[in-house]
């Protein structure tokens, strides 16, 4: 491992500044560190170049090896087929006709704390509460000539936060097996209790969501994208004609009680223990068998209607399907390079007790950033802080809750995460915007956090 090994992500970042242009970044990062590795490994740079153009188009394919992975991707093409049918057979507009009328969510404010609330209680699974909200929502924001950029905000700021404290999902159950092998003086049970309230970032997240929903105020590149609202984004709902409620609440409520059935299936009557990938694309596809019944049987479809309907819906969702591809691709190439394990090396060499939790955070929101998982970051850097944990007397609850808030900062304000994707998908948001427009929430909420990571390890150790 060495500095050859955080180019590819300075490289993604680069190019998606410069170019904006999210997909030929992933591609490039992709395309280097596959070099880097096999110039690493001795190879000449011609043959490394070759070697690195055909070993970037091979780890692509092997993402698709992975079970999980290639649940994700079709996943992410039906749920366009989903949101064509909710959208298209006028379910979405009568909802949003519906809760006007009935003033549930008749101010902009309201509208907000719905989906905030939203998000709050779906709290299972992190696609599933960015997809539930943004369902939800998206034709309510539309009417109120909010952005979707601001509905993207929303609905990622409530998935994987709302998650990472509730803990009641395979979120905690992850944690909970990296952590049990240690011996802590505690049950990991105790300890993971323990970082709810010490996950500063997770806390100032939602605080700075609440902050926008009751004020209505909002800043930085979010305030121009509320300035340049588009028609496609205010119209697109809107000019669908209102038919019946049930054509989206059906479907809709078919996939978020499919995902809690699926969880226990799939968990052995465990939900904590139930595989997320494998739930969420079977409820998907119950969802989409809801809402083509209903509309072939109950709306007047035809058969051929419905599948152009439906192929439409995931073509729109293509590009970002293959961000997510490509972001699989690279997140695996940055591993076997050993990207994750130099950083985490560096942030933990020669520092003083009392720095080191804000300094895990640090490495777990840079690590999460440039490889677009926290799962994976918690991963490496868990096995990393509860050692210290033991050899240095640390609080233990205070380093856990700070990789797992480094973990979530990176991975909300990385353009390669599969949530920030998901979020985008939900929202109908353009992906660079959305990230562009999160950024500075992001860091707000991360800059507190660190801060408060320091003042805890002056109090505590």
């Amino acid at each position: 491992m060495s500095w050859f090994s955080v180019v590819p992500p300075i490289l993604a970042i680069i190019v998606v500044l410069w170019r904006r242009e999210v997909i030929l970044a992933l591609v490039t990062a992709l395309i280097s560190s596959e070099v880097i590795a096999l110039l690493l490994a001795g190879s000449s740079p011609i043959t490394s170049l070759l070697g690195g153009l055909l070993g970037s188009i091979e780890s692509t394919i092997e993402v698709l090896g992975s079970p999980g992975n290639a649940r994700i991707l079709v996943f992410s093409l039906l749920v366009g087929a989903l949101l064509a049918f909710m959208r298209q057979s006028g379910g979405v507009s009568a909802f949003v006709s519906l809760l006007v009328n009935r003033g549930i969510a008749s101010t902009p404010r309201r509208t907000g704390l719905l989906t905030f609330f939203t998000g709050v209680f779906v709290f299972i699974e992190s696609n599933l509460s960015v997809l539930t909200a943004g369902i939800i929502s998206r034709g309510l924001f539309d009417r109120f000539k909010m952005s979707r950029a601001r509905l993207a905000y929303i609905i990622d700021s409530t998935s994987a936060p709302i998650c990472i404290l509730i803990l009641l999902n395979a979120w905690g159950a992850y944690v909970l097996g990296l952590v049990s092998s240690y011996d802590l003086g505690e049950s990991s049970v105790s300890v993971l209790i323990g970082t709810i309230p010490l996950n500063f970032y997770a806390w100032f997240t939602l605080i700075l969501v609440l902050y926008t929903v009751i004020t209505g105020r909002v800043h930085g590149p979010m305030k121009t994208s509320e300035q340049k609202l588009s028609t496609h984004h205010n119209t697109e709902i809107l000019q669908v004609e209102a038919t019946k409620v049930r054509y989206m609440l059906l479907p809709l409520a078919t996939m978020i009680f499919g995902m809690i059935g699926f969880m226990l299936m799939t968990g052995n009557g465990n939900i904590t223990q139930g595989s997320g990938s494998q739930s969420v694309l079977y409820a998907t596809l119950l969802a989409l068998l809801v809402a083509y019944i209903l509309l072939r049987f109950g709306g007047g479809y035809r058969h051929q209607g419905l599948l152009k309907m439906a192929f439409d819906g995931m073509s729109e969702l293509l590009p970002l399907v293959v961000i997510v591809l490509l972001s699989l691709a690279l997140g695996a190439s940055l591993r076997a390079l050993g990207t994750g394990e130099f950083i985490a090396g560096i942030i933990s060499a020669n520092l003083p007790l009392f720095i080191i939790p804000a300094l895990l955070f640090v490495a777990g929101a840079v690590m999460s950033f440039t490889t677009g998982t926290s799962w994976g970051t918690f991963a490496i850097l868990v096995p990393i802080g509860m050692p210290l944990v033991i050899n240095l007397d640390l609080d233990a609850a205070l380093v856990l809750s700070a990789i797992l808030g480094g973990g979530i900062f990176g991975d909300h304000a990385s353009p390669i995460s599969d949530t920030t994707a998901v979020s985008s998908v939900a929202s109908g948001c353009d992906l660079l915007e959305h990230v562009e427009t999160q950024m500075p929430y992001a860091l707000t909420s991360g800059a507190a956090a660190f801060v408060a990571y320091i003042v805890a390890g002056i109090v505590t150790i």
